[in-house]
């Protein structure tokens, strides 16, 4: 199986009418509940002081799969950071993760990069999570 073939295929139009959550804030209210070590990349530096540390490429996934738009990137002094546009706007749900202000240069990426920086098992994992408290 190829990284593609193990990408979580979900369309970036038609996500955004079967969300359970009825806008991103409310996504963030229950995803920042089920932010782990076991869900973050890399699995050592997450620390429960700064939840969404490292986070970022599995939360852009996750908001992508309920609310469509694009992925993007920028640099950080940390890496790559990931985070989204929907309709227009930016949202990073990660954000709180970083002591200074992000430099957005607004990257187009893809689901592909993010689930790279990640796995199929923690971002699976995140999934169930959320469901289990929806």
């Amino acid at each position: 199986m190829t990284q593609q073939d193990q990408v979580p295929a979900v369309s970036n139009n038609s996500a955004k009418n079967t969300s359970a959550f009825a806008t991103p804030v409310e996504l963030y209210r229950a995803i920042a509940r089920v932010w782990s070590g076991d869900t973050s990349s890399p699995t050592n530096a997450w620390s429960p002081s700064n939840p969404a540390q490292n986070h970022c490429s599995i939360t852009s996934l996750i908001v992508n799969d309920h609310f469509g738009g694009e992925i993007l990137t920028t640099r950080t002094t940390g890496g790559t950071h990931f985070y989204n546009l929907i309709d227009g706007r930016r949202w990073d749900l990660t954000v709180s993760q970083f002591a200074e202000p992000v430099p957005y240069d607004d990257a187009h990426s893809s689901r592909e990069a993010a689930l790279a920086d990640t796995s199929p098992q923690k971002y699976e994992l995140l999934k169930a999570r959320l469901r289990d408290i929806g």
